[in-house]
């Protein structure tokens, strides 16, 4: 399921003259833009699944073997920073939703095959629903990106005839429909649900208004195409335009990628709407893989050809902004954090967000790591359920935007100590919550007036097992100053 698309990298050097032919296309800012990240839901790996997916592998690489820095040889010039990983992986799929949410990202789009049972289209259809439960439990709108090639490998396999093409489609986007267009949280365009297509590359003339037909009326698609807007679409989305890269030795040159996007926003002038995309490379690894051709290199150049193609995307008139992509590591166009890149990618995500969208984001690097540092709880306490509770606490308090507390809780529980936090004050009676890591036998709250030299007395004892203790006291204003402290038993 590689796309026909690919990149470049050799050409730091005119990053300048990029940033100079960029700017010249720049509009009016618009504030109500939200950032969607390109999503793929494919990947399969142990111990969630009992194989490694292609994806991972293209027939070709082997993850069980290692390299001298002990990464997976898998299908990629690039390593995911927390390891090649199960899209249906709950710590996962947590670990990219904070990062998201961090980063100032406002939804996501999955790239999506429909369900049927044929190569691995049902598998991304349980990933995708599964990613969609942590996009809403995040705060986070979604939507579809509809491949229409299934319709075609379909027919080629002998799985479908070519007679029922149409009818196929109608049945995907019926389950749509009743899966996910109805479901709170996608994302809606004048009310219309949100549907994007890579191509079309099936059905090419104007089935598609035939194709929608069988949809409720409040359901009827604002469809959006690739690089081209079709019968029945509302506007299109740009990509990478790597096929621009085979005049120039397979390196895509900063003219050529500047024409492609003024053509395209010349295109999308008079369409109802556009969906402008900011990539951070391409570097595919087809040919290495053995699939097929490269399709060409974008140099990364540092980070500046994200920060040029996205501060042109949140400046331009395009109703939403495309990050292309989040996680496809075949092409190289990851926005995920990485071994190579680290947080960079996503710390450019936030800076772009303040500067146009929202003066008041305030999320920085530290942010993100919140993110990456429960994820390796998860990892390292796996099975430990106060462990685990609270763990779900710090997610609960990072979506709500209590970063300071949630990093607190991070803290102690890296250094196996329990914590009081979220205080609260009321007639005279004091409470704190009682969280961070909690011993065998069970913990203890003390009081003392003398923080320096003590002595410190036992108040409350919680016994072990004991999950979400709330600790109150009564408190005399008049007297002393009292100071309290969470201990292990």
């Amino acid at each position: 399921m590689a796309r026909p698309l690919g990149g470049a990298r050799s050409w730091a050097a005119g990053a300048l003259g990029l940033l100079l032919g960029l700017l010249a296309s720049w509009n009016a800012p618009a504030a109500e833009k939200r950032l969607l990240a390109h999503y793929m839901p494919w990947y399969t790996a142990p111990p969630i699944s009992s194989w490694w997916g292609w994806h991972w592998t293209m027939n070709r690489f082997d993850p069980e073997q290692r390299d001298e820095e002990g990464r997976r040889r898998i299908a990629s010039w690039y390593y995911p920073l927390i390891g090649p990983y199960d899209s249906a992986d709950p710590a996962v799929l947590e670990y990219h939703v904070l990062l998201m949410k961090l980063a100032g990202v406002d939804g996501v789009i999955a790239d999506w095959y429909g369900k049927d049972d044929y190569l691995d289209y049902g598998v991304i259809h349980q990933r995708t629903l599964r990613l969609f439960e942590w996009v809403r439990r995040a705060g986070l709108a979604f939507c579809l990106c509809y491949e229409d090639r299934t319709i075609a490998r379909m027919i080629e396999g002998g799985y479908i005839p070519p007679t029922q093409a149409v009818a196929r489609a109608r049945d995907t986007l019926r389950e749509a429909e009743r899966v996910f267009f109805t479901q709170p949280g996608y994302l809606r365009w004048n009310g219309r649900p949100v549907l994007l297509n890579f191509g079309p590359v099936y059905f090419t003339g104007d089935q598609w208004p035939a194709i929608f037909s069988v949809l409720a009326p409040t359901n009827q698609p604002a469809f959006f195409t690739l690089d081209r807007r079709v019968t029945g679409a509302v506007g299109a989305f740009n990509w990478p335009p790597m096929w621009a890269s085979s005049t120039n030795g397979g390196i895509l040159s900063r003219e050529a990628l500047r024409s492609y996007l003024d053509g395209f926003e010349q295109k999308a002038s008079s369409w109802p709407a556009y969906i402008s995309s900011a990539f951070p490379r391409f570097h595919d690894i087809y040919a290495e893989a053995g699939v097929g051709p490269s399709y060409g290199r974008l140099e990364d150049a540092e980070g500046e050809i994200l920060r040029l193609t996205l501060h042109r995307a949140l400046t331009n008139r395009s109703t939403y902004v495309q990050l292309v992509t989040w996680n496809d590591f075949g092409e190289g166009t990851i926005l995920e954090p990485t071994r190579e890149f680290g947080f960079r990618d996503l710390q450019i995500v936030q800076e772009s967000r303040r500067q146009f969208l929202d003066r008041s984001f305030s999320g920085g690097p530290e942010d993100l790591e919140l993110a990456w540092r429960l994820h390796q709880l998860r990892r390292r306490f796996s099975g430990q359920l106060l462990v685990e509770a609270e763990l779900d606490r710090v997610f609960a308090l990072v979506v709500e935007g209590s970063r300071e507390t949630a990093r607190r809780l991070l803290d102690a529980l890296e250094q196996q100590r329990p914590v009081l936090y979220a205080w609260g004050w009321a007639n005279d009676r004091l409470a704190l919550r009682v969280g961070g890591w909690r011993a065998t036998g069970g913990l203890e709250i003390q009081c003392t007036t003398n923080l320096l030299w003590g002595p410190w007395e036992t108040v409350a004892v919680y016994p072990a097992g004991t999950t979400a203790p709330m600790f109150e006291t009564t408190v005399d204003r008049s007297g002393p100053a009292r100071f309290f402290r969470a201990r292990n038993r």
